[in-house]
């Protein structure tokens, strides 16, 4: 069987390391895939594989810079390229009085960057892929929903109206990078990917707003103010290890329909998510348990939304994942407090 070639960018981001190292566990099992990821700001890390052992070392590309992408593309020459754009840089996932600020927040305080990476970089992306006849599997967000209460589950073809600026950019990114494929009549080698809210295995725990929440209690624990926990909207993690394995199984499900020519067949797109629903504030205490931490420190905020506030969070925006299952993917994930007990034992004091 020949090789093929997946590309990831993003690849030392939380979700792009898991992507690799799941292409990179079915390689090491039957030497089907060469895998390469890229990366911009984080580049003299490596990727590493299921065990442990590193991959390769990162390829820098700047999304950006169309001709670094084309002589990319032509260089490798991929079957797969899997793009999960950064909404914002790293560095704007912060912790105040340690609570997270998740991206819609500081999206709004630069929506042209955040337009030129989402929206033209991921476009820019699709009619590059279209052109030489590479999949491309695009990763967005549940946040292009509204999350009204009584809507979810929203099922992946119902009508999207996102309530900020993230969830429209990534809304745009789906719409642009669907559109290219359709211009270059290259249908069904285009597909979006919809994910909730990640949590996994990360480098520092500001890479996830779930991650993140361990900061809030350990913080709540030393005493103080109060921290006051969001427990209104309701929120789905998703394990990063779980995605990586749906989008290898995507990959390797799309390039088979369309090298027998059932390009009609493919659906464009798709979501995947938990069922486990929690609250923030319900995180909190989960991990105030495992950690045997007191957890008075924090407070539960059940006052929704500011209706005055610049930034809107939906209330609930569940994924439905019929779309998946309908293609013959598994659509299973980790259970969230059970993979959060394995996480933490190391941890505790």
């Amino acid at each position: 069987m020949a090789k093929k070639t997946v590309l990831v960018t993003g690849a030392t981001g939380l979700l792009g390391r898991q992507v690799v190292r799941a292409f990179s566990y079915y390689a090491a099992d039957s030497d089907e895939w060469i895998v390469k990821g890229t990366g911009f700001s984080r580049t003299a890390t490596t990727a590493a594989a299921a065990d442990g052992k590193p991959v390769q070392e990162i390829i820098k590309l700047d999304l950006a810079d169309a001709g670094q992408v084309e002589a990319l593309l032509d260089r490798e020459k991929p079957r797969v390229v899997v793009h999960f754009p950064s909404a914002v840089p790293l560095a704007w996932l912060t912790v105040q009085l340690g609570a997270a600020n998740r991206f819609p927040d500081k999206v709004d305080k630069d929506p042209e960057g955040t337009k030129a990476l989402n929206v033209e970089a991921s476009g820019r992306l699709a009619r590059l892929c279209a052109q030489r006849g590479i999949l491309l599997i695009y990763i967005s967000t549940d946040y292009v929903f509204s999350g009204k209460p009584g809507e979810a589950p929203y099922e992946a073809d119902a009508e999207t109206g996102p309530t900020n600026l993230y969830g429209q950019t990534k809304l745009d990114g789906e719409k642009a990078v669907l559109g290219e494929f359709e211009a270059g009549g290259k249908r069904g080698f285009g597909v979006v990917l919809r994910v909730p809210i990640l949590f996994g295995s990360a480098e520092r725990t500001d890479e996830s707003a779930v991650n993140v929440l361990l900061e809030s209690v350990r913080k709540a624990a030393e005493g103080g103010n109060k921290i006051k926990m969001d427990h209104w909207a309701l929120r789905y993690p998703t394990n990063t290890e779980d995605v990586g394995r749906v989008c290898h199984d995507v990959a390797v499900h799309y390039l088979f329909a369309l090298d027998a020519g059932k390009q009609a067949e493919l659906p464009k797109m798709l979501q995947f998510s938990s069922e486990d629903k929690y609250t923030k504030y319900e995180i909190c205490r989960l991990f105030a348990e495992i950690l045997g931490l007191p957890i008075d420190g924090i407070e539960a905020n059940t006052e929704g939304n500011d209706p005055n506030a610049s930034v809107q969070r939906p209330y609930d925006c569940h994924l439905s994942t019929r779309a998946l299952k309908e293609v013959g993917i598994d659509v299973s994930t980790q259970d969230f407090e059970g993979w959060w007990r394995r996480e933490l034992r190391a941890f505790r004091k």
